[in-house]
């Protein structure tokens, strides 16, 4: 049975968000029959500056519907009739899924209240401030709550796709277009191995902000709760109780932030575990694979891999890269590289 799959193109949209849903189910073929909309049926310019053509103006149903995510997502929004478009389009279609930032015009059309949803990290924070009514899930590289599916940033455009071949054509299907594409079917960890992991709270509290700049300026230090609190003066109770006030988080809390923020940029920076362990103040490298497991559900050692050089070795191949950061033609014969979407992984998220 055909299945039609429409992408939502608008001017200033993301090129990346809307070419790779493309990607994915062209690729995946047979049975898929994809086309591109747009408000008006005419081009529309990408923020990469690249035009895009229209395949129909006007769609009477879709199986799938994707919303790709704008670079300026306020200008999007109050662009007149482009938001009752999408929800004029998605009561015409059997699923919804928004990459990037189009989770704001799924909101915004009030396709997501009551459900949970995703976006990139770095509006995240603001997807929940300026709607109440969704859960948001700001780790997750996509959320499936019902017909309805937002994911991460970008490339979290892959993912979610792939996601849905999965769920139409079965696994084995979402594995041959991940192999062709050269990506994970289900890729480890979830957005915060790619954001800023903590940042310092911008209170001006004579207490708290001088403890929060000494626990920056130098992780590694002694910043136990009764060190802290001794530099300050007070009791540890009073100050646990300041820094829930002024931070929204406990001392410990901060400071295992703080040093997991400085064990990250070690890392990128080309630091091996045991150094990055020490200079952040974590500790060991078993406290620092706890940490980062719990945190970013992947370890320093496969975190440190995905952010070396690309530079090309002898042979003409990827000298720096490794299986936990690439699919090449071994790990593909190896079954354990594809194992499908989990709900158990911080990554990917489910409701039915």
């Amino acid at each position: 049975m055909t299945h039609s799959v429409v992408v939502f193109a608008f001017d200033g949209v993301r090129l990346m968000d809307v070419s790779a849903p493309l990607e994915v189910f062209t690729t995946a073929g047979g049975g898929y029959t994809v086309c591109v909309c747009t408000p008006d049926g005419r081009d529309v310019t990408t923020s990469a500056g690249l035009r895009i053509g229209a395949d129909v103006a006007e769609v009477r149903r879709a199986d799938t519907l994707v919303v790709p995510g704008a670079a300026d997502v306020d200008g999007f929004l109050r662009t007149v009739g482009t938001v009752g478009q999408v929800a004029a389009l998605a009561a015409v279609s059997g699923r919804v899924a928004a990459v990037c930032t189009g989770a704001f015009a799924l909101a915004d059309a009030g396709l997501l209240n009551g459900r949970r949803a995703t976006t990139h990290w770095e509006h995240a924070d603001a997807l929940a401030r300026r709607y109440p009514d969704v859960a948001v899930t700001p780790d997750a590289i996509y959320v499936q709550d019902g017909p309805v599916f937002t994911s991460a940033g970008v490339t979290a455009g892959i993912d979610v796709c792939l996601a849905l071949v999965e769920q139409d054509r079965g696994a084995e299907e979402a594995r041959r277009v991940a192999r062709d594409l050269v990506v994970f079917l289900q890729r480890p960890g979830g957005q915060s191995q790619f954001s800023a992991a903590s940042r310092t709270p911008p209170t001006r509290h004579p207490l708290v902000r001088p403890l929060l700049d000494a626990v920056v300026a130098d992780p590694a230090a002694d910043h136990s709760l009764r060190a802290m609190a001794r530099r300050a003066g007070v009791s540890t109770r009073h100050l646990t109780r300041l820094f829930r006030e002024q931070t929204g988080t406990s001392p410990a809390g901060f400071v295992e932030g703080v040093r997991l923020e400085a064990a990250r940029i070690l890392l990128e920076a080309g630091a091996g575990v045991t150094r990055a362990a020490a200079r952040s103040g974590i500790g060991s490298d078993e406290s620092l694979r706890r940490t980062f497991a719990r945190h970013f559900g992947v370890t320093p050692s496969a975190y440190a891999a995905r952010f070396r050089g690309t530079a090309v070795g002898e042979g003409g191949y990827a000298s720096t890269l490794t299986s936990s950061s690439v699919i090449t033609p071994s790990t593909m014969r190896n079954e354990r590289n594809w194992k499908g979407p989990a709900s158990s992984l911080s990554a990917v998220e489910t409701r039915t």
